[in-house]
């Protein structure tokens, strides 16, 4: 495989892509913060599969990045990303230092307001603020036709619809389902940081979306007692901290109503520790999520 073309300037990528436009190529980008896995592997494929060239972007985002979260400790085996691009047959792999992204005096930043409010945004002041920003930022880097991500940031993937949606970006958002390991755990950069008996707890999660899912296909439709099996999946794992576990309307992430009655968002964020790291208080942020559909149903008498 030919090794991906390395840019490191904006300008660079947006002469680049626009001498693929003019050369009447279509243009997909798979927005990463390195540490590529299989999940991300898939999203380029997809990408492969609606474009003829691919553009991969390995930049950890200082500015989604709270006080006290996992800035220093993220992952960023950049060489071991460069081989799986390669492999993969991505053209260019974008890689901007910080100050290229964000120049000195840097001071204008996108919000998109309600988005931004529930579930991570409600524990994470300021994270989507710093997602909606560089997205957009990698939009106009890129001048992608389409630009894709996974489903399992379902919160980040609704904002950037909304995003392309109300700015007017000439760009089609796309998201891909999920990628699990075998036994449900869904795949995520953070995982290396679970050491055996946390990453075994942290099935929880998905067996949480798994009991609810089967609760629905029993007929269950009361919300509060959904959110109560799923407490109970997740009381399993004894040293799991729960964010949040919350029925959510998929578009508007508004609540759900008291009984479901169309596609409803079940969304999981959950902590687990990081044993023998050198802050005791460290710990693993991992989302799940699921699309429940009860109108697919048929009612229980």
């Amino acid at each position: 495989m030919t090794p991906p073309r390395i840019v490191e300037r904006v300008a660079e990528l947006q002469a680049w892509a626009d001498a693929e436009r003019l050369a009447g190529a279509r243009i997909a980008l798979v927005p990463t913060l390195g540490a590529l896995h299989a999940g991300h592997l898939a999203l380029v494929r997809e990408a492969r599969r609606r474009a003829e060239r691919v553009v991969v972007s390995l930049f950890v985002n200082p500015t989604q990045f709270g006080p006290g979260e996992d800035l220093a400790r993220y992952p960023r085996p950049f060489q071991g990303d460069l081989a799986l691009c390669r492999d993969a047959g991505v053209d260019v792999v974008f890689a901007p230092p910080a100050g290229e992204m964000y120049p000195p005096g840097a001071q204008t930043w996108i919000e998109v307001a309600e988005l931004s409010r529930p579930l991570c945004g409600r524990d994470r002041p300021g994270h989507f603020r710093g997602v909606a920003t560089v997205v957009a930022k990698l939009l106009l880097a890129a001048k992608p036709h389409v630009a894709v991500f996974g489903e399992k940031d379902f919160q980040q993937l609704a904002l950037v619809r909304r995003l392309a949606a109300d700015l007017r970006f000439d760009v089609e958002i796309v998201g891909v389902p999920i990628v699990r390991e075998a036994d449900g755990l869904a795949l995520s950069s953070r995982n290396v940081h679970l050491d055996r008996a946390m990453r075994a707890e942290a099935l929880a999660l998905s067996r949480s979306l798994d009991a609810a899912e089967a609760a629905l296909a029993g007929g269950v439709r009361d919300a509060a007692a959904l959110l109560a099996l799923v407490g109970r999946e997740l009381a399993k794992a004894p040293h799991a901290r729960v964010d949040y576990a919350e029925l959510r309307d998929p578009e508007s992430l508004a609540p759900a109503p008291a009984r479901l009655a169309g596609p409803t968002l079940l969304a999981l964020a959950v902590r687990f520790p990081v044993r023998g790291a050198d802050d005791p208080s460290a710990c693993v942020r991992l989302i799940d999520n699921r699309v429940l559909q009860p109108e697919s149903l048929e009612e229980c008498p």
